[in-house]
């Protein structure tokens, strides 16, 4: 049976199944997170910074998270200033142009708030952390068994209840209730969240595809020539840089890695040694080349000959080549 009709299905649906373990691996991260980190304080003001934090500050890291992994976003800020040089420079050019930013930031935003809202969702659900933060702010009024305490220590009781060995006994039912009521509220709040985001993201998916000048088709073909071309494009980079750096390393050492026969090696001097030591960083040559490493900078030097030692050797897996 040829599995070619299941790959083009999965590479179809790539967007979706992207999403679903992007939110499988936030829901296992959550639990696990959950088991090993979050131990409730239980003392009055320190329950509610404490379980905010764990409610909101890994949903904030997952988002940015979101958007740094995501190339289109990198493609998005990092967009030539001077695109307008090679576009027709016609307000019809500049709405497509605009037009097309707004679908591919909503792509971009799509993917990047999957973990987070799916952390807030699944936390919210379970209860723990929302229990923690608002335990002391429950609203016990009706308990005549709490009336005789001062408000300093109700608060400080209600504080505990989330630590079941804090709890005196004859607070035992009020604390259960408590709590019941403080689950009832975050899984509630919950699965608001889930139903606000799923129209949230419906209602964004469709204004960006009517944001979209493309036709259905149209706009199906244009994502998947985008893929493809980066795909190839990555492959393409690959070789030409190595290719590139094997130039510059055959210049240094006189011999690449690639070659079966080697004829004869260069001998760097300490010149040359000093030269490429350091820090690699990007140096600007002119307003249209670079100098990508400190080799690159001294190959472009065009350094003498050196000082080479003829060798006829080949160059096998045995002698430490690659090939």
């Amino acid at each position: 049976m040829s599995l070619q009709p299941l790959i083009s299905f999965l590479k179809s649906k790539e967007s979706i199944l992207f999403n679903a373990i992007v939110a499988i691996l936030t829901v296992g991260g959550q639990q696990l997170f959950s088991f090993f980190a979050f131990s409730c304080p239980c003392s009055p003001y320190k329950n509610l910074n404490y379980g905010l934090a764990f409610l909101g500050v890994p949903a904030l890291v997952l988002l940015i998270v979101g958007f740094v992994f995501n190339d289109n976003t990198w493609r998005l800020l990092m967009g030539s200033s001077n695109g307008h040089l090679v576009q027709e420079r016609s307000r019809q050019s500049m709405t497509l142009k605009y037009r097309l930013i707004c679908f591919v930031f909503g792509n971009i935003a799509g993917r990047a708030i999957v973990a987070p809202i799916t952390w807030l969702a699944v936390t919210l659900l379970n209860g723990s952390y929302y229990v923690c933060a608002l335990s002391e702010y429950a609203n016990v009024a009706q308990y005549d068994i709490l009336r005789s305490l001062t408000k300093a220590e109700r608060r400080h009781l209600l504080a505990q209840f989330p630590c079941v060995q804090f709890v005196p006994a004859n607070f035992t039912r009020v604390k259960d209730e408590v709590i019941l009521e403080l689950k009832y509220q975050s899984q509630v709040a919950g699965w608001i969240l889930v139903g606000a985001v799923t129209v949230f993201i419906f209602t964004t998916l469709c204004v960006a595809r009517c944001c979209s000048p493309l036709t259905f088709l149209h706009l199906k073909y244009w994502i998947r020539y985008v893929n493809n071309e980066q795909i190839l494009f990555e492959k393409a980079v690959d070789q030409h840089s190595k290719i590139y750096a094997l130039l510059n390393i055959k210049k240094f050492f006189g011999f690449s890695p690639e070659n079966k026969i080697i004829r004869e090696i260069r001998i760097p001097s300490r010149s040359d040694w000093r030269m490429i030591s350091g820090l690699d960083l990007l140096k600007t040559i002119d307003d249209e080349h670079y100098h990508y490493s400190l080799l690159h900078s001294w190959a472009d030097l065009d350094p003498a000959d050196g000082k080479l030692i003829h060798v006829d050797i080949e160059n096998t897996p045995d002698s430490g080549s690659n090939s």
